[in-house]
C-alpha cells in the first residue's frame, strides 16, 4: 500500500561530479648543448621577409629562410637554407640542406642534400650528396654528386671544373 510520508521529493539531490585536477606540463628543462650534426627543430629558424634586402656575406649557426633577397654569399654549415617562392638570392650557397622554391643565381655546395621544387629555378652549379628537381622546376648548370666524407682536390681545380661545367653546360644548351 502507499503511504503519503513515503511520497518522492518532487526535487531531486544533484549527483555532485568528481573534481578534475588540471596539472600544467612541466616546464623543459635546459640539456646540454646538441651535437653539431643532430638535426634542427623549425623554432631554430631565421627568417628573412619580404621586405629585407642584405647585401654581403651571411653566416650562421641555425637555418634560415629567405623571402627577400640576397646578394653575397650565404655559409651555414649543417643547417638548412630555404629560399621561399619571393625569395631571389644572388649568392653561392654553403649548407647542410638547401631547398628552392624561389630564384636563385650562384653554386651551392650542401654536405646533405639540394632540393629544387616545381615553382623553384636555379641557374649554378651543386656539388652534394643527394639532389631533387621536381617537376616545372627550372634548372641551368652542372651536378656535382659526392659521396660522404669525399672531399675536392683543392680551391684553384673546384674553380677551373666549375667553369668548364658551366660553359658545357651552356653549349650543350646552345645545341638543343
Amino acid at each position: 500500500m502507499w503511504k503519503p510520508t513515503n511520497a518522492p521529493n518532487p526535487t531531486p539531490t544533484p549527483i555532485p561530479e568528481p573534481q578534475r585536477s588540471y596539472t600544467p606540463p612541466a616546464p623543459e628543462t635546459v640539456s646540454a648543448p646538441r651535437p653539431a650534426a643532430a638535426p634542427i627543430s623549425t623554432a631554430e629558424q631565421a627568417t628573412l621577409g619580404k621586405s629585407l634586402v642584405i647585401k654581403g656575406e651571411v653566416t650562421g649557426s641555425e637555418s634560415l629562410y629567405i623571402d627577400g633577397r640576397v646578394e653575397g654569399s650565404i655559409n651555414l654549415p649543417g643547417n638548412r637554407v630555404t629560399v621561399g617562392r619571393n625569395g631571389v638570392v644572388a649568392a653561392n650557397i654553403s649548407a647542410r640542406e638547401i631547398v628552392v622554391l624561389g630564384k636563385v643565381r650562384g653554386n651551392m655546395t650542401a654536405s646533405d642534400r639540394v632540393d629544387i621544387r616545381g615553382e623553384g629555378s636555379l641557374t649554378g652549379d651543386v656539388v652534394a650528396q643527394r639532389i631533387s628537381i621536381e617537376d616545372g622546376a627550372y634548372f641551368k648548370g652542372g651536378i656535382d654528386i659526392r659521396k660522404p666524407g669525399q672531399k675536392t682536390n683543392g680551391e684553384a681545380k673546384e674553380a677551373t671544373a666549375a667553369t668548364t661545367t658551366e660553359t658545357g653546360a651552356s653549349a650543350a644548351a646552345a645545341r638543343v
